[in-house]
């Protein structure tokens, strides 16, 4: 009876145990999702409602300029979806074969706007006033490495305006640095997307609202080295939904 007992009790304490690693283990599922910093507010949200949606899932957000998260991951950075604020980025990491073409979708779109401080006692009414003495620190994003840059670079190249612009330029790692060099008064001027600005409507005002021959459409996509393939192409879907869709509207995305 005892040598029974105690076996039942030895029994009890395994099953237990594993009852407490299946626990652990179904709330140790990470989903990593890498997006444009102009997507801070909408994702997280997002990965909120996608929580709620799997339990067990948590979604670890990153935010920074496309290009640098594309490198990132390119070079092995744990990700399982990427983002980007623009199609060149996107391109450049399905060159790399860091991310399954075959998942690729665009989800957003959005517009460059040119912002000034709230306080800012005059506000250009053209392209060409930045050219003028009262702007002599201007925020751009480098078109090298973050897409706002690069949309900006082609509407200033455009209205024929880009090397004086660029000659007064305060260049911004990403567009959330550029709207907050705009924030503080550190700049007279800033260039970023229409979403970011806003955010802060008692801290920046928008100027002009900027033409682009460049469509500024965002793309997501799994990427290749995902250990949660299905979980992230689920993440994909959220966001193409209409649930995912409208949260993107409310934070000022429109539809791509």
């Amino acid at each position: 009876m005892l040598k029974t007992a105690r076996l039942k009790a030895a029994l009890g304490a395994v099953c237990a145990a594993t009852l407490l690693l299946a626990t652990t283990s179904a709330h140790a599922t990470d989903l990593v999702v890498s997006a444009a910093a102009s997507l801070t507010n909408a994702f997280k949200e997002l990965a909120q409602s996608f929580e709620q949606q799997h339990p067990g899932v948590k979604v670890i957000t990153n935010f920074g300029a496309s290009d640098i998260l594309m490198q990132q991951i390119v070079r092995g950075a744990p990700a399982d979806v990427f983002a980007s604020a623009d199609q060149t980025a996107m391109d450049k990491a399905v060159a790399a074969k860091a991310v399954d073409p075959a998942t690729r979708k665009t989800f957003a779109a959005n517009q460059i706007v040119l912002i000034v401080p709230h306080d800012a006692r005059e506000q250009p009414a053209a392209l060409a006033d930045l050219t003028g003495t009262a702007y002599q620190r201007i925020a751009l994003g480098n078109p090298a490495s973050v897409p706002f840059g690069r949309y900006t670079k082609a509407a200033l190249e455009q209205a024929g305006l880009w090397t004086q612009v660029q000659a007064k330029g305060v260049l911004a790692e990403n567009v959330r640095t550029s709207l907050d060099y705009v924030a503080r008064g550190e700049v007279d001027a800033g260039f970023v997307f229409a979403t970011d600005a806003a955010i802060m409507p008692d801290k920046v005002k928008v100027a002009l609202r900027i033409p682009s021959t460049t469509p500024a459409t965002y793309p997501i996509a799994v990427t290749s080295g995902s250990r949660q393939q299905a979980l992230a192409a689920q993440f994909v879907a959220h966001v193409l939904s209409a649930n995912g869709q409208a949260v993107l509207m409310r934070y000022g995305f429109q539809k791509p």
